[in-house]
């Protein structure tokens, strides 16, 4: 059974959102409750995130943005509600992300699960976007990078595209970025034509799905197509955008997704879908979308279980 981690605190609750506003509180805390019933609480290996610094952020994030963040309360944009603990929350959520890398390097665990919020995949370097403050995976990267993991391989499966992940890193040949979602869909960005610029032409990879795709198309994506693309890239460590708003019942999606699929796009991940030979690789997931409530939980158990290789 692999060391796996988990990371959460209730600092996360915090960060407030309007009444029906889907990016809510109630997605952890239905996350912990189905987690604390299951058979896997105890597996676990339980890490409290701690507050990313300034200098993290600025890793990825322009300090204009950052500066104005600090003090901004209301809505940004039409989606991102920003009150007054969100800075705070944010810094906590990248910390997150920072806590299990260096739970990696320490070698007290070799995968994480980051149940963090407010998600991320959205911002981009200058500005919030999306439900999403600051891009947490894409700190996330370059903190690695600065401590040693120097390609990083990140796979997003929500299902909206990243497009503030893309954009950081399309120009960079040390960061591949693979993205299943929703097309055309928000944020309109993520054709298939969409593979990087400059030296990083190439280590961009977007595989558009239509409306009312499901188990299929995903298998084809993550099984057939994934895990050949980290194999060339050979990373040193891989960072997943889990968006759990690709399945069924999904009030913002209109992807098909089953459990039965969701199990087979983990496996295409961890490339425990190939008999193939590949060195082990340190693995990060980190929350971004899923807004069904009561699905939400059961689907990130389904993560963890992969995670853990406990079958």
């Amino acid at each position: 059974m692999k060391k796996t981690g988990f990371v959460y605190d209730d600092i996360y609750l915090r960060h407030k959102t309007p009444y029906s506003h889907p990016e809510s509180p109630e997605r952890l805390l239905s996350i912990v409750k189905f987690l604390k019933s299951s058979d896997i609480w105890s597996d676990l290996i339980h890490l409290s995130p701690k507050k990313a610094r300034e200098e993290d952020i600025l890793l990825v994030h322009k300090k204009d943005y950052l500066d104005t963040i600090k003090t901004f309360t209301g809505y940004f944009d039409s989606d991102t509600f920003i009150s007054e603990e969100t800075f705070e929350v944010a810094l906590y959520a990248v910390g997150g992300i920072i806590v299990a890398i260096e739970g990696l390097v320490d070698g007290m665990i070799e995968r994480a699960f980051c149940a963090v919020r407010p998600p991320g995949h959205h911002a981009e370097a200058d500005r919030a976007m999306g439900f999403c403050v600051f891009n947490n995976v894409a700190v996330g990267a370059r903190y690695a990078q600065n401590i040693g993991f120097k390609k990083v391989f990140i796979v997003d499966f929500d299902v909206h595209h990243g497009n503030g992940t893309q954009h950081i890193f399309e120009e960079d040949d040390t960061v591949f970025y693979f993205s299943t979602h929703q097309y055309p869909y928000y944020p309109g960005t993520g054709s298939d034509g969409e593979r990087g610029k400059g030296k990083g032409k190439g280590f961009t990879y977007n595989i558009p799905m239509r409306y009312g795709s499901g188990d299929k198309e995903y298998i084809e994506a993550y099984r057939d197509i994934l895990p050949g693309l980290i194999k060339n890239f050979r990373p040193d460590i891989v960072l997943v955008s889990a968006g759990y708003d690709i399945l069924s019942t999904d009030p913002l999606s209109g992807i098909n997704v089953t459990s039965e699929g969701l199990r087979n796009i983990n496996r295409g991940i961890l490339l425990r879908s190939t008999t193939t030979f590949f060195p082990s690789i340190p693995y990060i997931f980190i929350l971004e979308g899923g807004y069904d409530i009561d699905a939400i939980g059961k689907a990130v158990y389904l993560t963890i279980r992969e995670l853990l290789e406990k079958d």
